[in-house]
């Protein structure tokens, strides 16, 4: 693996945490496309981060929501950031919010941080060295009825698909203990890490979830999707349809999701 460490990556997460805590009691908000909120810090903290990692290896590929959102991701070194997940979040004042940061190489997850400055939570992991919160090992739940299970999931800004998420609410609700709806993806998953919630789904982007799927696999969940995953596209980066949950729960629930 290159030079990169997982102390620099939880650095420049905090780094770009601390801006975003410092900067929502006066956000300027917009929408990207009159439906994705986006504000200031959004920016802000993107490009923090983005200069930190340019700084220290000027070689690396950037993706990231705000700057550059469509980065070839094949790059042998690549970053992919989401300086905000959970904007909407942030932006009414609610304390589910983080810096998402991933460090690839050759298309696989090496390093993740998942940062939320509100409640004061470091998640991490380094591929093969296992998943910590706080610098204390984590592992998934060990919940193995599906009637005990606690489901996230989300919800897009766009609504052409609510008939069949609609349908898959539908039939989480009918077999599980009960779903969240949290609204951070990085979070979401992350809380599936260390055994908050039991399995989370829902189709996002790779910066949603590029970081904390590292995460929740070093902690012991299975993560991979319910729907098959094209050909030639890194399942690792791949947002459609994602799936993780808990090895005992996983089969069941990927039948379940894809239940007519």
């Amino acid at each position: 693996m290159s030079d990169v460490t997982l102390n620099f990556v939880a650095d420049i997460a905090q780094q770009a945490g601390h801006i975003i805590a410092d900067l929502r009691d006066r956000l300027d908000i917009s929408f990207k496309g009159d439906t994705e909120l986006v504000t200031q810090a959004d920016i802000a903290a993107d490009t923090a981060i983005r200069q930190r990692i340019q700084e220290a290896f000027p070689a690396h590929s950037i993706l990231s929501e705000e700057l550059a959102p469509d980065a070839d991701t094949n790059a042998e070194h690549l970053w992919v950031i989401d300086p905000i997940d959970g904007t909407v979040n942030y932006a009414h004042q609610h304390p589910q919010v983080a810096v998402s940061i991933a460090y690839y190489e050759r298309g696989e997850a090496r390093l993740a941080v998942v940062f939320n400055p509100f409640l004061h939570e470091t998640f991490s992991a380094e591929a093969g060295h296992g998943a910590w919160l706080n610098g204390q090992p984590i592992r998934c739940s060990e919940t193995r009825d599906l009637r005990r299970a606690i489901v996230a999931t989300g919800f897009p800004y766009h609504k052409n698909t609510v008939p069949l998420l609609m349908k898959r609410v539908q039939n989480v609700l009918s077999e599980c203990a009960d779903i969240r709806r949290l609204g951070s993806a990085a979070l979401d998953i992350c809380w599936v890490a260390c055994g908050r919630l039991d399995a989370y789904y829902e189709t996002v982007k790779p910066w949603d979830f590029a970081a904390a799927q590292l995460i929740a696999r070093e902690a012991g969940a299975r993560f991979g999707h319910f729907t098959p995953v094209p050909a030639g596209k890194n399942p690792q980066l791949w947002g459609e349809d994602i799936l993780l949950a808990n090895r005992a729960l996983y089969d069941a629930l990927q039948q379940l999701l894809n239940k007519d």
